[in-house]
């Protein structure tokens, strides 16, 4: 009986220290951290209206902590009520996210111990791929709908704070499509401006499923990796309406792009009083021209009678 008893004690204490073992820091410490060289793993918890799934999450990183560190060569940490949170995950605690050197992705699956391990091994690399106005059409073959698959674009911009808290969700996406299709992001008014024209991007965050020649549109506001999963594979079909993508603009359209816009219906009067004018220059200069050519002919044929 007492070794029984002894039992369930050394049980309960080993219990607390595997609990215990899941260091828990705060904002400074985590910057730190995560502006480091290490890869981290980080549970973002709440102490807050008894969260039992914050429970359940400290409990199963607590039991896999030691895998977690060997294979992921990985610093396994705790911050409770940080106020880093809402950077990398919109719908806040609890959050489980690997920063790999600084990258980070954001875990989205079942609180099971496999699926986790699973998952960050399987991104121990970025998924995303960074696109730009150089490499874009090159890389999409967008217009064409050629051979280099599905694309889902990003379009972001860095004055656009909700853009730069979608950073771990797009990894996520990026880490659980990377075999089905490719993940990629776009500077909507740097790198990519010329682009996000081109496809009415400029407004962001902007995301568009480019799919054999046709692009979608996600127009949801639910910016979390479930919602955008679902629609790049089946979702785009019933909440999207396919569109050409457009060609891309010649040298010539690029030109006289601003001269199209501004022939419009509203434009028709300064245009035609634009047009009177420059009929005005044109009959004067005429005018000029044929004197001119007049009095040479006149005068070479005086100096011939000479």
């Amino acid at each position: 009986m007492l070794q029984l008893i002894f039992i369930v004690i050394v049980g309960l204490c080993l219990g607390n220290v595997s609990a215990q073992e899941l260091r828990r820091v705060d904002d400074t410490e985590l910057i730190q951290l995560l502006t480091g060289e290490s890869n981290v793993v980080v549970l973002f918890n709440t102490n807050k209206n008894n969260c039992k799934r914050c429970l359940e999450y400290e409990n199963v990183v607590s039991k896999i902590h030691p895998q977690l560190k060997e294979t992921l060569s990985a610093i396994v940490v705790q911050s409770v009520d940080s106020n880093l949170v809402s950077i990398y995950d919109p719908s806040k605690e609890p959050a489980l996210v690997f920063f790999r050197r600084g990258i980070p992705i954001l875990y989205h699956g079942e609180v099971n111990e496999d699926e986790i391990l699973d998952f960050f091994n399987d991104n121990l690399e970025p998924a995303v791929k960074e696109l730009s106005d150089d490499n874009f059409e090159h890389l999409t073959q967008a217009s064409t709908g050629a051979t280099t698959g599905d694309w889902f674009v990003f379009f972001y911009s860095a004055e656009c704070t909700v853009c730069q808290r979608l950073y771990a969700v797009w990894e996520s996406v990026g880490g659980k499509l990377k075999r089905k299709l490719n993940i990629a992001r776009m500077n909507s008014l740097e790198s990519g401006i010329s682009t996000a024209k081109r496809l009415g991007a400029l407004e962001s965050p902007a995301f568009i499923f480019l799919r054999q020649g046709k692009m979608y549109r996600y127009m949801a506001k639910q910016y979390t990796p479930e919602a955008f999963v679902q629609f790049a594979e089946k979702g785009y079909l019933t909440q999207s309406h396919p569109q050409p993508v457009p060609e891309i603009p010649s040298a010539v359209n690029d030109f006289l792009g601003p001269l199209q816009s501004y022939f419009k219906a509203e434009n028709i009067q300064s245009l035609a009083a634009v047009g009177i004018v420059s009929l005005v220059v044109v009959l004067y200069l005429a005018k000029k021209l044929t004197k001119l050519f007049s009095s040479e002919a006149a005068a070479k044929t005086k100096n011939k009678s000479k």
